[in-house]
């Protein structure tokens, strides 16, 4: 017999883990106990439940508490019960908390319990399974609620005077975490595991490194616990669940067998004849059974070609809240019973918050439901944007806005696939892109190189959103908008051997982005594989494909050089062009001047792009700086475009002054919030972050509208 924590809603033991703490103000209620053999000599003692003073079998006081001294050894007599309990010396009593003596109920309280084992008092259960009032009680208080027996315990002790004072008390109280209501300890027959043998092996694993966490700091919480773990109770009085395997003689002898076949067999020989048994009603803790899975699902205790081939298992992705539940016990029951881990890598995934970091609650109304999610923005967008944003060790802070980005991302996709169809971009079988000729082909296929290096190597090291966020930097930015957009004129040229391997390279990229995007959106990416070989053309789906393994040997250094510089210059014309608010349709001049022969050689080659993705219709060299002209430097090179009679000068001075004007105003007010003690004490850690991540957003703007009136200067 133990005490437990016991639910008395369902009527269960559960675990530590299944209790929940709440934080309250109750009270602490001060009652005095007569000294037997002494008139008028009390003794008082405080407790938080008055209730359960109808259990007590002693007081203890601490050994050096002299105020008590003279009363150690003696006895109380209980008021309402009589029954005579003795004042016992013990160091758990606290001489500063309270009266510095205390009731002990060893029936209904875990420290109780172990003082009233170290002075062998008595253990009196007044509580049945309800948390009802037992029939060990004065009948008075016979089959009443706990709280309404407390009420009245409070009210006879006041009557007959031995109500000293009533206190407010911060106090922390039990609550079921499914039933919601008050747990109580209490005393009851349950089976149990010694954890302590079982967690020893399960410790070693992790300290050698046979199972690892990502993040490492999560081995922390696993030592914590399993260091310090108690006898596991795996015991439910429930009527669901697995079984106890046990059952039960005439004379309550316990038969714990395998099935109930060599139960009877046992008690055969047990007792010399055949004999009726009675099997244990209780079934296993949820998580004892949830603790075999990664071995009894695989047909254990039979040895199947499963358990051959799929135990242990590589990586376990769990959160971070069921460490104790779930992933300490899978580790001791593998080592027990498999004599080997369950999982070598043990991934603690970020926790899901929303848009301002708080956790998600019913209660809060700002739960953002996964299925509603889906309807809306589709399971790969969800998917995307979880792995995008679940950098180790962080948590997400989801919002719509940006699963509507990565929505955004996956029609991207669609829409390139759609450009390679309408272009005739169809896999080469057999295609080698180290036989590319044309710098841009050369260019992406070494940009995909890198990229597949980066997205292998961040999946090894288990940083998911670095290998998205990969993913996501080269398919929209490397291939669609820049690659895309570098083939038209290709494509739509008369140089049929440069179309052909344009084609080829456009089709042959198409394919590996589908290949290392697959994981993180696999049913777009699995649609397009399907679609792009509807002639029977692939070997099989897309999720049984390989993962790529591209050479280095691909990688073209001289042609990133090149068109990195291409992109360099059309972007930083681009970016003159949005700041000086340049329309759209207007187009300017190119003035180059200082060039290298080098530079010279490459605006000849890429003239036609710069012209059409950069809204420039001529370049021309230039010995003075052009009059009216923004400036920019690139590599040995400076460029000019001349504006003074693209746009109006003074009206676009007023709007960039207006602009810095309102950027100063929001940068003071969140420098002024920002410097408050009581702001940053008081407010949420989230709400400061994200305050401090507005104040750098408007600086950065700021200093960018600055830069654009400096060039204004200039004209």
């Amino acid at each position: 017999q133990r005490l437990v924590n016991w639910d008395p809603k369902f009527h269960t033991a559960i675990s530590d883990l299944e209790v929940e703490q709440r934080e309250t103000v109750g009270k602490l209620w001060y009652f005095k106990y007569p000294v037997e053999g002494l008139e008028n000599k009390y003794i008082t003692v405080a407790t938080t439940r008055p209730e359960t003073m109808l259990g007590d079998t002693g007081v203890a006081v601490h050994p050096e508490d002299e105020r008590y001294s003279d009363l150690v050894g003696r006895n109380v007599v209980l008021p309402l019960v009589g029954r005579v309990i003795p004042i016992v010396a013990d160091e758990y009593s606290d001489p500063e908390k309270g009266s510095g003596a205390v009731k002990i109920t060893p029936g209904h309280d875990f420290n109780d319990f172990e003082v009233g084992r170290r002075h062998d008092l008595e253990l009196i259960n007044v509580f049945d399974m309800s948390a009802n009032l037992t029939d060990d009680v004065p009948e008075q208080f016979r089959g009443l609620d706990r709280f309404k027996a407390r009420d009245k315990v409070v009210a006879e002790m006041e009557a007959l005077g031995l109500l000293d004072r009533i206190e407010d008390n911060p106090m922390t109280v039990p609550y079921g975490d499914r039933s919601g209501v008050v747990i109580e300890p209490r005393l009851t027959d349950q089976w149990y595991v010694d954890a302590k043998t079982m967690a020893a092996p399960a410790i070693q694993a992790v300290e050698q490194g046979t199972t690892r966490f990502v993040p490492r700091h999560w081995e922390n919480t696993y030592y914590e616990w399993m260091r310090n773990i108690q006898p596991w109770c795996i015991s439910r009085q429930i009527w669901w669940g697995h079984q106890i395997p046990a059952w039960y003689g005439p004379d309550d002898h316990v038969f714990v067998e395998e099935s109930e076949e060599d139960a009877l067999a046992a008690a055969e020989a047990h007792y010399g004849q055949v004999t009726a048994l009675r099997r244990d009603e209780d079934v296993l803790d949820t998580w004892f059974s949830s603790a075999l899975w990664p071995f009894s699902t695989l047909g254990w205790p039979d040895e199947t070609p499963e358990v051959d081939r799929y135990y242990p298992t590589d990586v376990l992705v769990t959160g971070f809240d069921i460490i104790f539940f779930w992933v300490a016990r899978m580790m001791m029951m593998g080592l027990h019973f498999k004599q080997e881990v369950p999982f070598h890598t043990v991934y603690i995934h970020a926790l899901v918050r929303d848009e301002q970091g708080q956790k998600m609650s019913k209660s809060k109304g700002n739960v953002l439901d996964p299925l509603d999610l889906i309807d809306q923005y589709g399971a790969d967008a969800l998917r995307f944007t979880l792995t995008a944003m679940a950098a180790q060790g962080r948590d997400i802070k989801l919002s719509t806005g940006r699963i509507e980005g990565y929505r955004n991302f996956i029609t991207k996709l669609w829409n390139a696939a759609r450009y390679t169809e309408i272009n005739d971009c169809v896999v080469v079988p057999g295609f080698d892109p180290a036989g590319c000729k044309l710098t841009v082909n050369k260019w992406i296929v070494s940009g995909l190189v890198e990229a597949e290096r980066q997205i292998t190597l961040a999946v090894d090291d288990y940083r998911f959103n670095d290998a998205a966020n990969a993913v996501y930097q080269f398919t929209w930015h490397m291939y669609c908008d820049w690659y895309l957009e570098f083939t038209k004129p290709i494509l739509m040229g008369g140089d049929e051997a440069a179309k052909a391997e344009t084609r080829a390279t456009t089709a042959w990229v198409m394919d590996q982005v589908l290949h290392v995007l697959h994981p993180f959106a696999p049913f777009v990416t699995e649609e397009l594989w399907e679609q792009r070989a509807p002639d029977g053309g692939r070997a099989g789906p897309l999720i049984t494909a390989d993962w790529p393994v591209l050479s280095p040997g691909l990688e073209s250094p001289d042609a990133a050089a090149e068109m990195g510089w291409l992109v360099r210059l059309i972007t930083d014309i681009r970016a003159v062009r949005a700041e000086m608010n340049v329309p759209a349709k207007a187009k300017t001049q190119l003035l180059v001047q200082g060039a290298s022969a080098e530079t010279d050689e490459r605006l000849a080659r890429h003239g036609d792009l710069i012209r059409m993705l950069a809204r420039v219709e001529e370049i021309a060299t230039s010995g003075d700086a052009p009059k009216g002209s923004v400036q920019l430097v690139l590599d040995e090179a400076t460029y000019f475009l001349p504006l003074g009679g693209v746009i109006d000068v003074g009206e676009e001075n007023a709007r960039l002054e207006k602009e810095v004007a309102k950027n100063d105003s929001e940068i003071i007010k969140l420098q002024k919030r920002l410097a408050n003690e009581k702001f940053i004490s008081r407010a949420p850690p989230e709400v400061v972050e994200e305050n401090r991540e507005r104040l750098t957003e408007f600086e950065q703007t700021r200093d960018k509208l600055k830069e654009a009136l400096a060039r204004l200067a200039a004209l």
